[in-house]
């Protein structure tokens, strides 16, 4: 009977044991890969895109990671930017084009604009459709280290960023870039 004590309580004990190491190397495992994907957040390609909030024209906030699910063409610019003057008409027919799957969030460099109107004004004349956040204290262009206008990312439906392009881009880049990821 005593031998049978003893070999029940070593029994229990080894069950306990394995029990606890099986959950503490869980938790190990667990808290490795949170790491992982965490350092993973950058602005090269295969960084997941780092997530930010700001406000549109209409003083609505918008996250980039409102879009998970969508291709995400990310556009830096600014109204006094050539460039981004030339290339708004390819943004805004590739978006219309495709807006069921792409979306077209271009962030203006609003800290580098003479006053907010000019935005507004763009918007209209240039008939944009698209979400257009502003970026008043230049916070998000400073993140993903714009230094030229315009600057564009091309996101996959993950919020993983696959291409950047400095300088303008037209329709058939962005069809290209958009086509070539998930």
């Amino acid at each position: 009977m005593k031998k049978n004590s003893i070999a029940i309580i070593a029994v229990l004990i080894l069950a306990v044991w394995g029990v606890y190491d099986y959950t503490k190397n869980q938790t190990e495992t667990s808290n490795q890969q949170q790491t992982k994907e965490e350092s993973e957040i950058g602005i090269k390609k295969g960084n997941k895109a780092p997530d930010f909030e700001l406000l549109n024209l209409n003083g609505e906030a918008v996250k980039l990671s409102d879009f998970v699910g969508k291709k995400v063409i990310l556009n830096y610019w600014a109204t006094w930017c050539p460039p981004c003057r030339a290339e708004m008409p390819h943004m805004e027919k590739f978006y219309k084009d495709n807006e069921k799957d792409v979306v077209v969030l271009a962030v203006n460099l609003t800290n580098t604009e003479k006053n907010r109107d000019n935005v507004s004004d763009f918007v209209k004349d240039f008939g944009l459709t698209f979400p257009i956040v502003m970026d008043e204290e230049g916070d998000v262009s400073s993140t993903y280290q714009v230094i030229a206008y315009p600057t564009s990312y091309i996101i996959d439906s993950q919020g993983i960023i696959q291409e950047v392009f400095q300088g303008a881009i037209n329709y058939d880049i962005m069809e290209k870039a958009i086509s070539k990821i998930n």
